[in-house]
């Protein structure tokens, strides 16, 4: 009797074999393509072709990463620094207006500023390649078309609406008595945000960046259209829609930039994982 007291709570604890099923599938399909990538980067093209799945230790080469990274035409690399500075300048726009603005909109119990904040989530449903034509008369007529700071405003703009949204989470967390306290001590709202409330905002500030940072990384769209060919300018996406574009059939040049495209990504999510986890569920665990 009591054995089976003691069974009862561990059979309660074991994951439903559906649940576990559907996490190996959705582990083989995410992983699959990884894989693919990161084998047959260092393959020649007959083995690519005649087995893709393949590791052939013994044919495995560097050979075609080190044409990818010093190659003149598709240097993927060489758009590293580029889009390191729109990931940047990108970034520190928006914390600069998306935090004040979910101060505000926190902070105040008024119906108009709460409808302040579903027209910011509204924007969040609009496909923002539905907004590219309009954006390019528009960027146009106030003289930014093709150029950077004309992609970085419009970056931001599309940045703005997730992240006023997860500042308004975590503000609404912090108690108001440190405001009060604030008020008391002579502090107005402007310096009450940066001085007092912003440091405490950490987990979403980091949160923000991170979203934002891999967005922009991965963006071809909007770099795309923005900046076209004769400016100059290439992010990673684009440098490998403009070279690898020219070799399609060797796959050879493809795998190793497509690789070279990602892993600064992957990297960066592994390690920075766990804060965007606590940044999305802090607010949660405090209401």
């Amino acid at each position: 009797m009591a054995l089976s007291t003691d069974l009862a709570p561990a059979a309660r604890r074991r994951p439903p074999v559906t649940r576990v099923v559907l996490l190996a599938v959705l582990f083989v399909v995410m992983t699959i393509p990884a894989y693919l990538l990161l084998v047959n980067s260092f393959k020649s093209q007959q083995d690519i072709q005649g087995n893709p799945f393949a590791i052939p230790f013994g044919g495995l080469t560097l050979e075609y990463l080190e044409a990818a990274v010093s190659s003149p035409q598709y240097n993927v690399l060489r758009s590293y620094g580029f889009t390191f500075f729109l990931v940047v300048c990108v970034d520190i726009l928006c914390i600069a207006f998306a935090g004040p603005a979910a101060y505000v909109i926190a902070r105040s119990l008024k119906r108009r500023t709460q409808l302040l904040l579903l027209y910011f989530l509204a924007g969040t449903f609009i496909p923002s390649a539905a907004l590219i034509v309009p954006l390019i008369y528009v960027l146009r007529s106030i003289g930014l078309g093709n150029t950077v700071t004309g992609l970085i405003l419009h970056d931001v703009a599309m940045t703005l609406p997730v992240s006023i949204f997860l500042f308004v989470g975590f503000i609404r967390t912090i108690p108001r008595d440190i405001d009060h306290a604030a008020a008391i001590d002579g502090a107005g709202r402007l310096r009450t945000y940066w001085q007092i409330i912003f440091p405490l905002t950490r987990p979403a500030v980091v949160t923000v960046l991170i979203l934002n940072s891999i967005g922009i990384w991965n963006d071809f769209i909007s770099p795309q259209v923005l900046l076209t060919p004769g400016s100059g300018n290439y992010t990673v996406t684009t440098a490998i829609y403009a070279g690898v574009s020219q070799y399609s059939t060797d796959l050879t040049k493809v795998f190793p930039n497509l690789l070279l495209a990602i892993a600064p990504v992957i990297i960066f999510f592994i390690y920075m994982q766990r804060h965007i986890i606590s940044g999305l569920t802090v607010g949660a665990l405090k209401g």
